[in-house]
């Protein structure tokens, strides 16, 4: 290890020369109360800027043991020093100066979910924050004197403001780990409530744009559970929290168009994660294993058994291990249920909205005019009390413009302005008045969930020259290869970080879990408990500082949707 002075050495040897120059400077530093990692230095100033890290010992830190004596609480900690540190960096760097990224400073920051990443480690033995600088140069000439403010002013001011307990605001930080934490207790508590979801009273659902994710700020109507929903949850550290339970089964959202019906299931699939304090649904939580399903026209499939959905197509088509390069909107929609369930899921979340017609529903008159012989698609209708009662998956789903669905719903939920009515009393009433007309499809039981073993072959990960290549573009896009994956219809993405470990982690799959475990389920599995013990570290050759905890359902999804992905099942 080099002494800092070392370091400003350097600089001033390397000053005005060129800028592959300041590759001289990886190595480690001791700047006494902290030390600095210059892992790699970028190839030139319009490169992807200079990986670094800092860490400070305990002894300097002093961060309270309490704060990350649990993995929810050491998530929340870290969550929150990685807010702090990217703050204390827009209020002490002065950023840009010279070519490319030159005076850059940039650390991996949060939205509005609080998430296991690799910006900001913490344990007993110290804290490390993980961040990028670009470099300062005029053109290709290396600018020193700009490099030595960076390392010399601006990231001790920074660690002093962002990583040093007692310079941090305590009720802040506090309030924000207690609320992380009482997040994961309330999803804890509803598989033994037999709930699926909880909505706490008082959240704010609406966001105030579809790109600007925190909650809507004017006009704003606080969630209040109908009085036949409203339940208490005890949290660890706020106590009983009222608000609505769905129960475990079929629950139904109606509703006229406006009213907050895609609202509140939007807010529902995105609580399978916890939110910062503020964001309006931070006591808004759904099961983990819960998936939103919707049609994708056009994916890739492959071998996957829609045969609970779809049977005898036209010319003989195979549906039980049913493939294509060019799906359908109910074939899409059927492929999506079932790779779901052959991974866990154990809730559907379901908007008439984006699922296929054909797929939901065939009403009585349909029924009459083409027979069932002519009809290769059992709607999902006929299949959803089934996948309740063999399976135990809940199904919670947005329908405006079918009644038939009340045959099956065991809860029905009105929204009128943004706030829920129980209207099942009235449903059941209203299904004495007017029976239902139309013919049950479809077979006995709900049919059979496959588990298939993807083929090594599916993995080729090389591009040109080298051997692996594997780039992320904005959320929805993996280049995997030669390959980009399409990952717009995964939903539930909601970090940039989160797509670029997917892609990593797809590659780590292939490489040491696909030969040794006997379906992909089992292999992802093993990877994520793998994960866990050891941090998203292992996926890397290297210890990178942007990378974010995706689920097994997006790591899966994105397999599935390998235009390379060959499958046995």
């Amino acid at each position: 290890m080099l002494s800092h002075d070392q370091l400003r050495f350097i600089l001033q040897r390397i000053d005005g020369r060129g800028y592959k120059a300041y590759k001289d400077l990886e190595g480690r530093y001791d700047f006494s109360s902290y030390q600095v990692f210059i892992d790699h230095v970028q190839g030139d100033p319009f490169a992807p800027p200079s990986r670094l890290r800092i860490w400070v010992p305990q002894s300097v830190a002093a961060l309270p043991e309490e704060l990350y004596q649990n993995r929810a609480r050491k998530i929340a900690l870290e969550d929150f020093l990685t807010r702090s540190f990217a703050l204390a960096i827009k209020e002490i760097a002065k950023g840009h100066r010279g070519m490319g990224t030159s005076g850059l400073i940039s650390i991996d920051t949060p939205g509005q979910e609080v998430l296991p990443r690799t910006s900001m480690l913490v344990n007993s033995q110290g804290v490390e924050a993980r961040f990028v600088v670009g470099l300062p140069a005029a053109g290709r000439t290396v600018l020193a004197k700009e490099a030595a403010e960076i390392f010399f002013q601006e990231l001790p001011a920074i660690i002093r403001r962002a990583l040093i307990y007692k310079n941090l605001d305590s009720e802040q930080l506090h309030r924000h780990i207690q609320v992380v934490e009482d997040q994961g207790s309330l999803r804890q508590q509803l598989k033994e409530s037999h709930l699926v979801a909880f909505i706490a009273n008082g959240s704010i659902l609406p966001r105030r744009s579809g790109v600007d994710d925190r909650p809507l700020d004017k006009g704003v109507i606080e969630f209040q559970s109908p009085p036949e929903l409203e339940i208490g949850l005890v949290a660890p550290n706020r106590g009983t929290i009222r608000g609505m339970g769905l129960p475990e089964g079929i629950t139904l959202i109606i509703g006229g168009g406006f009213h907050g019906k895609s609202t509140l299931l939007t807010a529902l699939e995105r609580s399978v994660y916890n939110h910062i304090p503020g964001d309006g649904r931070e006591y808004v939580t759904t099961r983990a294993d819960a998936v939103k399903i919707r049609a994708e026209d056009g994916r890739y499939v492959e071998k996957v058994d829609i045969s609970p959905f779809i049977n005898n197509l036209p010319l003989g088509k195979d549906t039980v291990r049913f493939s294509t390069e060019n799906a359908s909107g109910s074939t899409s929609q059927a492929a999506n249920i079932m790779e779901a369930l052959e991974v866990g899921c154990r809730l559907l979340l379901i908007d008439e909205d984006t699922s296929a017609t054909n797929f939901m529903i065939r009403d009585v008159r349909m029924q009459r005019i083409v027979s069932k012989d002519k009809e290769p698609i059992t709607p999902f209708l006929d299949k959803v009390e089934q996948l309740y009662k063999e399976s135990g998956v809940s199904t919670i789903l947005v329908m405006g413009g079918s009644g038939d669905y009340f045959e099956v719903a065991s809860r029905v939920i009105m929204m009128e302005q943004f706030l829920p009515r129980d209207v099942t009393s009235q449903v059941k009433a209203l299904l004495n008045e007017y029976p239902a007309s139309r013919a049950r499809e479809g077979s006995a039981s709900f049919g059979t969930i496959r588990p298939r073993k993807p083929l090594p072959s599916s993995f080729v990960a090389s591009r040109g020259k080298r051997e692996v290549k594997i780039y992320t573009k904005g959320l929805l896009t993996i280049l995997f290869g030669q390959q980009s994956l399409d990952l717009s219809c995964l939903e539930q993405l909601v970090d940039t970080s989160q797509t670029r470990a997917i892609g990593e982690m797809i590659y780590y799959y292939s490489q040491n879990f696909l030969d040794s475990t006997p379906d992909l389920y089992t292999g992802l599995k093993k990877m994520f408990a793998q994960i866990e013990r050891e941090t998203l570290d292992i996926i890397l050759p290297y210890k990178a500082g942007n990378l974010v905890l995706p689920r097994i359902y997006e790591l899966a999804g994105a397999i599935n949707r390998m235009r390379s992905l060959k499958v046995t099942s």
